[in-house]
């Protein structure tokens, strides 16, 4: 980031012992929420809610900062802890246990599996598992309670519909802001050089509150009947 040209505010921040990395993040931050808000309300995808998809995303920029092609680790430990916590769930279903009780053991099995699958690709010299960083992992295990409440209240179908349409979000918002990729590095750039852009998105979000069209996939969804009504 040595070349780049910091905004005298970026400057003053820095001088008070902020980490570059932390004001990049918390510059990012309100970005992706709004990339989740235009994908929700605009696009029609659902996910699980806002924060989740908001915050499973930066989780992917931090284990695949790198290199573009790193994101295969972070999607097979979303698979295995959804796959895990969705099995976990049946088992200890026949215990009858309260909630939170069985949620603690939920997360213990989760975190033992992603244990298990960062020792299975150690021996296996699979390095980009190992270089992974402890929070974005943390991060991406705690979903299963999302996952779970999901499944139980509304079935394993929507739950699945739901983890994978917050794959996709954070996918697309992972392309959008990472490091690796043209685009991200771009967005990094401007919220460095100008970190008072940040504020457009509040104008934006204003825009999408009083959003009162058809989302894309509702018209994809009611195309026929359009025509007609055409």
């Amino acid at each position: 980031m040595n070349y780049i040209d910091f905004s005298p505010i970026i400057q003053f921040l820095l001088e008070q012992h902020l980490s570059l990395d932390t004001i990049t993040l918390l510059l990012l931050f309100p970005i992706v929420i709004t990339i989740v808000v235009v994908l929700r309300q605009i696009v029609g995808i659902q996910a699980f809610g806002i924060y989740t998809p908001s915050i499973i995303t930066i989780a992917f920029v931090f284990i695949a900062q790198h290199s573009f092609w790193d994101i295969k680790y972070a999607i097979t430990i979303y698979a295995i802890v959804l796959f895990v916590g969705m099995g976990m769930r049946y088992v200890l279903k026949k215990l009858r246990l309260l909630y939170l009780p069985r949620a603690a053991i939920n997360l213990t099995i989760v975190t033992f599996s992603v244990i298990l699958t960062l020792a299975i690709a150690g021996y296996f010299n699979r390095t980009g598992f190992a270089s992974m960083s402890i929070f974005p992992i943390i991060i991406i295990i705690m979903l299963v309670e999302k996952f779970v409440t999901v499944q139980i209240e509304k079935g394993n179908r929507t739950a699945i519909i739901l983890a994978v349409e917050t794959l996709i979000i954070a996918l697309i918002g992972y392309t959008i802001l990472s490091p690796t990729t043209e685009i991200g590095r771009y967005m990094i750039s401007l919220v460095l050089v100008h970190p008072l852009t940040i504020l457009l998105i509040i104008p934006i979000n204003i825009f999408i509150g009083k959003w009162t069209g058809l989302r894309i996939n509702e018209y994809l969804r009611f195309h026929d009947v359009l025509n007609k009504i055409k």
